[in-house]
């Protein structure tokens, strides 16, 4: 079967199981186990072979157990630095005592391995890919994790979860970090004594994954066939579902296994068995190949009746109603019975219940998100909505996404006409100027506060300012709601996508 037409068959939204590997893809500074506790190791001692007299001790029936390298590393670490005050690692002690200072005892390695993997550099040569990768993230409902890096959390702007807050999430939206994060040294699971410690503590992690993983399909990327977590979280699955119950084929059949394979276009999915202990072995969906395009591109296109971004907000009216309050909630299938101010969380039939996911205004907001997405669900509700020919709106990269959208040449027009008569207007107000940045008009006191937005106008309209740096400016804009960001968002949307 091929990757299309197995996401195709999807009826919930998937959750991303991610591992090492998605960081060595996409990071310039990502290690693997092997290769991080190596590093670290040489960068102590200046010296290969440490590293490997450790490692040499810590093999187990001809496999090296990573978490005893680990536990010996940090032991050798920790009191290389207690008589080594302000030498090479003088930031990371500095960190160690202010902390201690506070009554927070940490481990001197674990510091330094977050040291190590705070920064997100991410590899340029993976543009195309990362851009298919953020269009997805609409269809996803959350991602777990064993990484400790960022770089999830840059992609996807899900909230990351670690320790304890596990328990009390919402999945949908949330980066459930189960082996700790970088912002949190102290949660890092990776000695032996964590390990330990996380078998014992995290049973009821486990089973509220193993909830996710019963309804949602999942696809694990950055992982081997053979590696420990998967078996792991297959065993833990399957002690509490029978093997060959109706339950286990539905889970079996909604496992996807991403196995990197340098140079391979292939984008066809094969069965794999996998034993996992106690004479069971279980056979699950694999897909070996270096096309992540397509199955980034499959995931995109994946077509569901709500999408896992409505379920987001969804989740948050629900918390609000929740928590009690001032809130007003009225239980009806009529929204027009509804006063303004109230909550709404609209629950009955479609030819009852009438509701527009985002106005206008909401979706200018949102436009760079929308667009990175290439959210066509939300952008053909547009067709339930009117564009006034007074109305600055950015239609054409919309368009392009949404070939469905009507009317779309005479919005095109509306955008065209106001954008030059604006340029008139700014030409005539004496907005000409000489800069070619926005921190040249922003910083020149003899341009009027009044007439800034206008001056930035015009000199993107004459091509003196980048797209990017427009971009950045509109991003950071503190007011989506103003008339000058309208205009020149509407601006940005007609010079960088009236050609496509």
């Amino acid at each position: 079967m091929e990757i299309q037409e197995f996401i195709a068959n999807y009826r919930n939204h998937p959750v991303l199981f991610i591992g090492t590997g998605f960081s060595l893809r996409y990071l310039s500074n990502s290690f693997d186990w092997n290769g991080l506790l190596s590093h670290i190791c040489f960068e102590l001692t200046d010296d290969k072979e440490t590293y490997l007299d450790i490692k040499s001790k810590c093999q187990i029936n001809g496999e090296y157990k990573y978490d005893k390298i680990a536990s010996e590393i940090e032991k050798i670490f920790n009191t290389t630095l207690s008589k080594d005050r302000n030498g090479k690692f003088k930031e990371i002690n500095d960190i160690f005592y202010s902390e201690m200072d506070k009554g927070i005892n940490l481990s001197r390695f674990k510091i330094y391995i977050t040291h190590l993997l705070s920064n997100v550099i991410i590899k340029e040569d993976k543009n195309d890919e990362i851009a298919e990768l953020i269009k997805m993230r609409k269809n996803i409902g959350s991602i777990i994790t064993t990484n400790y890096d960022t770089l999830i959390e840059q992609f996807f702007e899900f909230e990351p979860l670690i320790g304890n807050s596990i328990l009390l999430s919402n999945p949908y939206g949330s980066v459930y970090k189960i082996h700790g994060c970088v912002s949190a040294p102290s949660e890092l699971t990776i000695t032996e004594e964590d390990y330990n410690y996380f078998d014992s503590k995290y049973e009821l992690i486990r089973a509220q994954l193993l909830s996710l993983f019963i309804h949602n399909p999942v696809i694990f990327i950055g992982y081997s066939i053979s590696d420990r977590n998967i078996q792991q979280i297959l065993k833990t699955i399957f002690s509490y579902v029978p093997t060959n119950s109706v339950l286990a084929n539905k889970i079996r059949n909604n496992f996807l296994l991403v196995e990197y394979e340098p140079d391979s276009n292939s984008t066809t999915i094969s069965e794999h068995d996998i034993y996992i202990g106690s004479g069971t072995t279980i056979r699950i969906n694999k897909i070996k190949t270096d096309n992540y395009i397509s199955i980034f591109s499959s995931l995109s296109n994946l077509i569901l009746p709500v999408s896992a971004m409505d379920i987001r907000k969804v989740q948050k009216v629900w918390n609000e109603i929740k928590s009690g309050g001032d809130i007003e909630v009225k239980i009806t299938e009529d929204l027009d019975q509804l006063k303004n101010g109230q909550m709404v969380l609209a629950v009955g039939s479609h030819k009852r219940v009438k509701y527009e996911f985002q106005t206008k205004p909401e979706m200018m907001q949102d436009y760079f998100k929308i667009v990175e997405e290439a959210n066509k669900q939300l952008i053909i509700l547009l067709n339930k909505q009117k564009i006034q020919s007074s109305q600055f709106f950015p239609i054409f990269a919309f368009s392009e996404i949404c070939p469905e959208l009507e009317n779309v040449e005479i919005y095109k027009e509306q955008q065209r006409r106001k954008l030059g008569d604006h340029f008139e207007r700014t030409s005539a107000n004496n907005c000409s100027n000489n800069h070619n940045t926005i921190a040249e008009i922003i910083s020149n006191h003899t341009i009027s506060l009044s007439k800034k937005d206008d001056c930035i106008f015009h000199s993107y309209y004459e091509n003196r300012l980048t797209s990017d740096e427009v971009k950045s400016f509109l991003l950071e804009c503190a007011d989506k709601n103003s008339t000058s960001y309208r205009r020149l968002l509407c601006l940005y949307d007609y010079k960088n996508y009236q050609h496509l």
